[in-house]
């Protein structure tokens, strides 16, 4: 359904890790967002890929959204932008660019590794 390949990860990622969140950018981000993102560059195109129930992978993870904010979907095709909180929560409020995703074991990433939706 879609996938994209970690190309950078900002110096300040693993500071959000005690926040659940995970920002996604791709190539366009600008200066200022790139310390606390994770740089990456689509495989293949989404189109409405985040969805409730389906599957995201980051890494070896595995993830359900949970919820998805009504910007999640435009901003990613077009920016390769969404804000991913790991939470247990589901009753958690997010943000219109955002997608809360379940469980809330936040992931390790690495340069080269692939993030999916299924």
């Amino acid at each position: 359904m879609m996938k994209t390949k970690v190309l950078e990860i900002g110096a300040l990622v693993p500071d959000f890790k005690e926040e659940s969140l995970l920002v996604l950018f791709n190539e366009t981000a600008p200066l200022e967002l790139k310390d606390i993102s994770v740089i990456h560059r689509f495989e293949e195109q989404p189109e409405n890929a985040l969805q409730q129930g389906t599957t995201l992978v980051i890494g070896d993870k595995e993830y359900t959204i949970q919820k998805v904010g009504e910007e999640a979907n435009p901003n990613f095709e077009s920016l390769g932008h969404v804000s991913i909180y790991f939470k247990d929560d589901e009753t958690e409020e997010i943000l219109p660019g955002a997608v809360l995703v379940t469980p809330s074991d936040f992931p390790e990433l690495n340069i080269g590794d692939s993030i999916e939706v299924k």
